[in-house]
């Protein structure tokens, strides 16, 4: 597995997301209207989460979690996760608390690993899946330089029923054009 660094910004620290974080994350995961275009429903308990955040070797081995903490408070209010598809390639995902929602919290989370991915580990391309009803992570995507790359009809069966999926990616040198 590749190191998980801490990432600093103005307001936020990443660290390594581990299952200790279970407690502070289990309200997110539990929030219905936050997993909605999840791939699962919503946590119906503590150790559910915990077992979402506890990986198997072979899972190591190719994904990485940053859990995402306010600067001087090392509470999780979120994470960002990447998964190495292939050699270079890479698939993030992300998730703030609700009550961060709007704050650019999230923008600043994702931003600061892309930042680690694509300019210090000079991975060449990072993508992402969303719902294309998920009219905010979407946004974000574009916002961060994404290009929607394509709509896969009936992808994914999830707790909503049958979903398309949205396909986004970027690569290293749109963003270290930014």
């Amino acid at each position: 597995m590749k190191p998980i660094p801490t990432l600093e910004t103005a307001r936020l620290r990443l660290r390594e997301r581990t299952p200790d974080d279970a407690e502070a994350l289990f309200p997110i995961f539990a929030d219905a209207a936050l997993m909605t275009y999840w791939s699962s429903g919503p946590h119906q308990s503590i150790e559910e989460t915990r077992a979402k955040l506890t990986k198997s070797p072979d899972i190591q081995r190719v994904f990485r979690g940053w859990a995402i903490t306010l600067s001087g408070d090392d509470t999780a209010i979120g994470f960002v996760t990447l998964r190495e598809k292939r050699p270079s390639v890479s698939e993030i995902g992300y998730m703030v608390a609700r009550q961060h929602w709007g704050s650019g919290i999230a923008r600043e989370a994702v931003s600061a690993v892309l930042d680690q991915v694509l300019r210090v580990e000079g991975q060449r391309r990072v993508i992402a899946d969303t719902d294309p009803e998920n009219t905010a992570s979407n946004g974000l995507l574009k916002a961060l330089g994404f290009t929607l790359e394509g709509r896969l009809r009936e992808e994914w069966e999830t707790h909503l029923g049958v979903r398309d999926t949205f396909l986004w990616g970027l690569l290293a040198s749109d963003w270290t054009a930014r």
